[in-house]
């Protein structure tokens, strides 16, 4: 991007992603999210135009884009299903893994699928004892000849049950992070099976279960990296993940935003639209105003990670953090003054203010990016 603005051909691709939403996520989404249905064919139409790939490389079939590009697009498709968005965005995350640190013989096992959706792949790093202390994983792998042997599960899980590709980290070697694998695992190896779909809050068009491992025996040739080297990727994928989901919330809030704006000037209290209510202006204002500060913030922290910039996972955490607490008071205000009306079904705002609250949670709480800044606040 320019210092201040987009180029032309990010705003080719905005515009791309844009027209896709209103054409085939808008219009469905209060369905999918009522119906709990999982919109596999929505998801595949979103792969023909690319974005099952969007920063895998042009040799694995890949469109090979930067994260700033991704966030837009991510943002664009949220503004229409928040919860439909973050999942092509955790497919990404663990297609570009495979690309990035697999070896020749993985990438052309699964990259042609996984570049066309026709499998789906999910990342699998928390456990039941091990959500925000990622390292203190359990699920352990042990190397019997040319083969690894997997026992352990996986929570919270997008994708679960119904992706063929896991992503998983393992523990092959010594307690802490240097002793973590990753290591890619078919939904159809015998030992592998799902818990009940998780009954959540929101995010309803995706399934969310955990994942089990009863003695699966996993290819050495499935390891992505060397030994050891599991959480350093893992880690590498959340700072794009951290962007992608800082930009679901994005495109929520300005989704709310608009729809708020539209409300305001048709509601009528006391003789006149709530528009003219000076308080209701205001309102309106600091939420447009947030969401740019964040808006700008996660763009810069897009641009660091693509250039692989030192203070890169700083930027990211930043801009996830402020992203995603951005959105959710955003869309909470558009819901305050839409009133009662917020509060139903019949109108978006419930859906967005239920979609966006896991995002301060899932890919790093909030917390955790405090202590990812401050940390590196401190270093030497």
């Amino acid at each position: 991007m320019t210092q201040f603005d987009l180029t032309d051909e990010q705003r080719e691709i905005q515009d791309l992603a844009r027209r896709f939403t209103a054409d085939r996520i808008t219009p469905f989404a209060a369905e999918w999210d009522e119906q709990h249905i999982f919109p596999r064919d929505t998801i595949k139409a979103a792969a023909e135009l690319g974005f099952a790939a969007i920063y895998v490389s042009e040799e694995a079939g890949g469109i090979a884009l930067g994260r700033l590009e991704a966030a837009l697009i991510m943002e664009a498709m949220a503004y229409g299903c928040p919860s439909t968005s973050a999942f092509i965005s955790i497919h990404n995350m663990a297609s570009w893994m495979i690309d990035r640190f697999g070896e020749a013989d993985v990438k052309g096992r699964y990259l042609p699928d996984l570049v066309t959706m026709e499998r789906m792949a999910s990342y699998c790093l928390t456990e039941p004892g091990s959500g925000s202390d990622a390292a203190a994983l359990k699920t352990r792998a042990v190397l019997d000849g040319d083969h690894y042997v997997v026992s352990g599960s996986k929570q919270f899980i997008s994708g679960g049950g119904e992706n063929e590709v896991y992503v998983t980290m393992v523990r092959t070697g010594e307690d802490g992070p240097k002793g973590i694998s990753c290591l890619v695992i078919d939904k159809d190896m015998a030992g592998v099976s799902f818990g009940a779909n998780e009954r959540k809050l929101g995010w309803h068009s995706q399934p969310t279960r955990q994942v089990m491992f009863d003695n699966v025996r996993v290819p050495v040739a499935n390891r992505l990296g060397a030994e050891g080297e599991g959480f350093r990727i893992a880690m590498m994928g959340l700072d794009g993940g951290r962007l992608n989901i800082g930009a679901c919330s994005l495109g929520g809030a300005q989704r709310c935003l608009d729809e708020a704006v539209a409300y305001v000037k048709d509601r009528r209290q006391f003789g006149k639209a709530i528009a003219e209510f000076q308080n209701t202006q205001f309102t309106l204002a600091d939420m447009a105003t947030e969401l740019e500060a964040a808006r700008a913030l996660l763009y810069l922290a897009a641009a660091k990670v693509t250039d692989n910039a030192p203070d890169k996972t700083r930027f990211a955490a930043m801009a996830k953090r402020l992203a995603t607490d951005t959105g959710s008071s955003v869309v909470d205000r558009a819901l305050q003054l839409h009133g009662g009306y917020g509060y139903l079904m019949d109108y978006p705002i419930e859906r967005f203010w239920r979609d966006l609250r896991v995002h301060s949670i899932l890919e790093g709480t909030n917390q955790v990016m405090r202590m990812i800044v401050g940390r590196d606040l401190l270093k030497d």
